[in-house]
This record gives C-alpha cells, structure tokens and sequence, in this order.
C-alpha cells in the first residue's frame, strides 16, 4: 500500500494506515494544505464576495463519494466556495475552472491506476496543473500543518452544477477545426470502452452529437473497471474482439479520468497510443501550420509529422506540466504526450481525449480511409520499455554521467535524465524518483531494432555499474 506525494499532487491506495496510504486523514490533510496555498497567495478584497472558488470533480472510482465528501466540506472549513461537478473528468473540471473564473480546481482521480486508487489533482486559476514551485510550497504547509479554518459565520458554501459535461462537449464542437457535419455525412460506427467511470458518459454523449452510431463496451459509471484501466494493447482484448464482430468503423478507449485516448483499428489491432497524438497533430498542422511538443519518451513519428507541414518540433521533459511550458514557450499549435494525451491550446492547456476524438473524426472523415489506412501512412516506429533494477549503493547519476560521456558525439539531451538520438533510433534513460532504478525506452524502425537496441544498452549500464 501506497502513498505518493509530489508536486502535482496526493495519490495512493485506500485503506491502512494514515501517512502510509490515502485515508481520510490524509485527504483532509491535503485538501487544507491546498485550500492554505490558495489563501495565502489569492488576494480577495477587491471582490464582493470576498471568498475563494475552487471547482472540484471525480471520476467514477468506488472511493470517490468518499473521497469527494471529505475533500469538498475541508474547503468549506477553510470558508472556501466550492462548485462541485459530482462525477465528471479531468479535461472538464480543467474547462470549468477558467469559465466560472475561480482561484482553483481538484480532480479527484488515480487516473490510468487500478480501482484501489485515487488522489487529488491540483489546478491553477487557468484550470492546469501547478507549476512545480506551488506544488512544492503546498507540500510544505501539509508538512507543518498550518492551517487556520474558519468560523461557523464565514464557511464556505457548495453550488452543484451538473451541466460541464455538456458545457465541455459544446466547446469542443463549437471548434473552428471540428466539422461535425463531416462526421455526420461518413455515417461512423463506433465500440466505446468507457472502462466503467466517466468516460462511459461524455464519449457517448459527444459521439451521438456528432451523428456517429456508439455500440457501448464497459459504460456504466460504476467504478468496477472490468480490465486493467490504462489502455495499452494487453487490456483491451475484449474491445478488439467486439470491433470486428460489430463491424464497426473504429474503437475508442479512454482510461477513468478521460485524458489518455486510443483507438482500434476497423480489423481490431489498435491504432497505438503514441500515434494517437500523430494523427490528430497531422490534421491540426494541415490546417494551422505551427510547432508541436511531446515529451522525450514520445514517438518521433510526430517530429517527422510536423516537418512535413514546415513547423518546428521540439521534446520537454516528462510531465505534462513540462510539456505544457514548452509549448507555450514555442507557441505550439498542438502537443501532448505519447501516451495519448492530446493538447489543444485553442480549448485549453490539458491532455482532453473530448478534444482528441473530435478532431480525429474529423481527420477521418476528410480523408475517406479506413483507420487501418490513416495508420498506415504514418511513419513507422517501434518501442521498447524496460527498467533496470540497481542496489541502493550504486550511484544512478554515476551511471547516466557515464553513458552521457559515452556518446558525446551523438545527439543528447540532460533535461530529464539522458535522451541520445542516433540517426534511425534513440534511447531515453531516466531514473526513479522513489526507488533504484532507471528506466530505459527505445524507439526504431522495426520492433527488434528497438529490442536489440535496449538489450545493448542495458549490458552496457551494467557493465558501467558493475553488475
């Protein structure tokens, strides 16, 4: 059992013992220390309501009502106002926190975990994540504890607004670059897993807006997920399946927070997550050419995508907040990461699989081909992901140093870890924050390029450390 905290936020298991996983204690605790951040730094005097907003939603996990309770009624100890979304995902709390113009928002959401799970996300006044400086300072007053709620005359009110999963859907397809008449015209049909949370409400409810025939697959909002949650090939067997017995024009899945998106093909091999991001990111840059950002682990299918319509690509560290800066530094047009988290600034700064799945149609719908042939005309990568697993005593830095100093000659990047990029491959090493390990990701034309290219790697972190 588990409990991880770190800049971006709280996660952890439910159950055990307070400080060890995420109980009660901890999710008050938390939930005051953001609610301190915010009234320490948000000056209210100029307004007439002089209290702080923060919008606040959950993804369907079984401990969100729980979870939920105890974080909404800490802010209004702290004589915060909260609007509360009930059950709803991380893109839509991130869409609602600008349009009700409050000081903050909380998901509540493990995420891709598995339903044992959950934690809270935390967001700006812009509706992204905090940069890492705030989150920091938050995790400091959770450390010391200082709290100062308030009396019983100033506590904070709750308002439910159940209406920002319409509200989301509106934005998307109000888009200049969504043609849902384009959509409607192909005549789509699609399976749908909604893995049992809250993508198993707003994907239908979008699809059928933009006249697309929805077979659902996994859509009651229960929090049982009938399959491991993140959406990589080996989970999604039964959707597959369900694809070619339906005949069905695609699938689309999405994990329980809605912000990581995948498809399956029309004859039920998956499109890839890392292409997911390509595709879209194709259809965007034909009609507003621009720069692209993804993360380091992420395909280089995208660069060459992005070269192809003249815009310049360049890779952030890993995080969305990191890729999120980047783009904005270099005013791209579209980013995400690999693992299918698209970032379409026209709607807002956060991995928004609504926004994704739009624009995909649409690419779809334009280009007349079956999904199996979009894919097809995408370069071709392969990757491979491994971890090597160190003793304590070894120095992990030691070791990235030592295989920077290897390949000076080739490309290399040190912002997060050690990317090399070769003239057909790379590899990107990156070490655990929490335990000694380094994390070692491959890409190349063929998938046992990539392999062999790790083995290779591998032997040679090994023989670096001695092991």
């Amino acid at each position: 059992m588990t409990l991880i905290k770190s800049i971006s936020g709280i996660r952890g298991t439910i159950g055990g013992k307070a400080g060890d996983n995420l109980t009660p204690v901890d999710a008050v605790k938390f939930a005051s220390a953001y609610g301190t951040f915010l009234k320490n730094n948000i000056d209210t005097s100029a307004r007439d309501n002089k209290k702080l907003v923060v919008v606040i939603g959950r993804d369907a996990r079984i401990s969100g009502p729980m979870i939920h309770n105890l974080v909404v009624n800490t802010l209004v100890g702290l004589g915060i106002d909260v609007i509360d979304l009930g059950l709803s995902t991380t893109p839509t709390v991130e869409v609602a926190v600008p349009l009700e113009e409050a000081d903050g928002g909380i998901i509540l959401t493990a995420s891709h975990n598995p339903k044992q799970w959950n934690a809270l996300k935390l967001l700006n006044a812009k509706g992204e994540f905090l940069s890492g400086a705030d989150g920091a300072k938050i995790l400091e007053i959770a450390e010391a504890e200082a709290f100062d709620f308030s009396d019983v005359d100033n506590l904070g009110e709750i308002t439910s607004n159940d209406a920002y999963m319409d509200i989301h859907i509106d934005e998307v397809l109000n888009l200049p670059l969504v043609d849902v008449e384009a959509v409607k015209a192909a005549k789509f049909k699609v399976v749908v897993d909604g893995v049992n949370s809250s993508g198993g409400i707003i994907v239908p409810m979008v699809l059928e807006q933009m006249g697309v025939e929805v077979v659902k697959l996994y859509c009651e909002p229960n929090g049982h997920f009938p399959h491991n949650p993140e959406p990589l090939k080996e989970h999604l067997t039964d959707i597959c399946e369900l694809v070619i017995k339906e005949k069905a024009d695609l699938g689309i899945v999405v994990d329980p927070d809605v912000d990581r998106l995948a498809f399956i093909s029309e004859d039920g091999e998956m499109f890839g997550e890392e292409y997911t991001l390509v595709a879209v990111a194709d259809y965007v840059l034909s009609k507003t050419p621009g720069n692209t950002v993804s993360n380091m682990s992420s395909s280089r299918a995208l660069r060459d995508v992005t070269n192809k319509h003249n815009g310049s690509y360049e890779a952030s560290a890993v995080g969305e907040v990191n890729v999120v800066e980047l783009m904005k530094k270099n005013n791209a047009v579209i980013g995400g990461e690999g693992n299918g988290g698209i970032i379409y600034p026209e709607l807002h700064y956060g991995r928004d699989s609504i926004v994704g799945i739009a624009l995909f149609l649409t690419h779809l719908a334009n280009k007349k081909m079956k999904v199996s042939e979009l894919r097809a005309s995408y370069p071709e990568y392969y990757m491979s992901k491994n971890k090597i697993e160190l003793t304590p005593q070894i120095d992990v830095d030691a070791i990235l140093e030592a295989m920077t100093n290897k390949y000076a000659d080739e490309n290399i990047s040190t912002i997060d870890g050690v990317k090399i990029d070769f003239a057909s491959e790379w590899v990107h090493l990156r070490k655990s924050n929490t335990e000694p390990i380094i994390r070692i990701y491959t890409e190349a034309p063929s998938q046992k390029q990539a392999d062999e290219l790790a083995l290779r790697i591998i032997g040679e972190i090994k023989e670096v450390a001695g092991i």
